[in-house]
């Protein structure tokens, strides 16, 4: 969990730095500001500290799904989490960030191997059924990086990527996108984090930076050739 630990400082540095007109500045997220999505990433923290406010968020986010017109139960969660937090200051969300984050690390840390290797997740192609560890060990973490990404991109604000942390999470990724689908490829990333990654022999050469990568898998943006490929982050 030490790169769960440090994802969790590296956000709350960067909405400790925000300016107060950064926090009502859209995001690629559809319905979401940057308060919204911090709102989102609090909510789900406290999700993952406590099996109780999981199952409440589950249950208050059933109806607000229905009114989403979402097939996937997490769309409501992830509404109801911000709505819950509408009228939170902006210090206080920071403040909360730093709390729950901590006590879900600690309850990640928790989490009984047997109970983490069922077979309990069923998520959206290509990722398909998982184990709760995939959740836990991995999408949780994900999650916040992705939207560190998505909130530095939209307030304009260079990203701390450093190769031993974040290139980890970016290796990573890389290395689960290649298997969904296979095709060879040589990837080429600029920056701190990035790196050459390369599958199989005679494939496409693409050359991006990590954030264009990352919004491209998480189809932000869309894109052609071998980079058509999504992975949900």
């Amino acid at each position: 969990m030490r790169i769960t630990a440090v994802e969790n400082r590296k956000l709350g540095e960067l909405l400790e730095a925000l300016r107060p007109p950064d926090w009502s500045t859209p995001t690629e997220c559809t319905r979401w500001d940057v308060r919204a999505m911090v709102a989102h990433l609090i909510g789900s923290a406290a999700s993952q500290a406590s099996p109780r406010e999981f199952l409440c968020q589950k249950r208050g986010g059933a109806p607000i799904c229905k009114e989403l017109g979402s097939p996937f139960w997490w769309d409501g969660m992830n509404e109801l989490q911000v709505r819950e937090r509408a009228g939170a200051t902006t210090e206080q969300l920071i403040s909360e960030w730093a709390a729950a984050s901590a006590k879900a690390l600690t309850a990640r840390t928790k989490l009984p191997r047997p109970f983490a290797r069922l077979k309990l997740l069923n998520l959206p192609a290509p990722v398909g059924r998982q184990p709760l560890s995939y959740l836990f060990d991995i999408g949780f973490t994900r999650d916040v990086w992705t939207h560190r990404i998505d909130i530095a991109h939209a307030v304009g604000r260079e990203i701390d990527h450093d190769a031993a942390h974040d290139g980890r999470i970016l290796a990573d990724i890389v290395a689960e996108w290649a298997a969904t689908h296979g095709e060879p490829f040589t990837l080429v990333l600029d920056g701190p984090a990035g790196g050459t990654f390369v599958q199989g022999s005679g494939g496409e050469e693409v050359h991006a930076g990590v954030v264009d990568f990352v919004r491209t898998l998480s189809e932000r943006t869309t894109a052609e050739g071998v980079l058509r490929h999504p992975l949900p982050l």
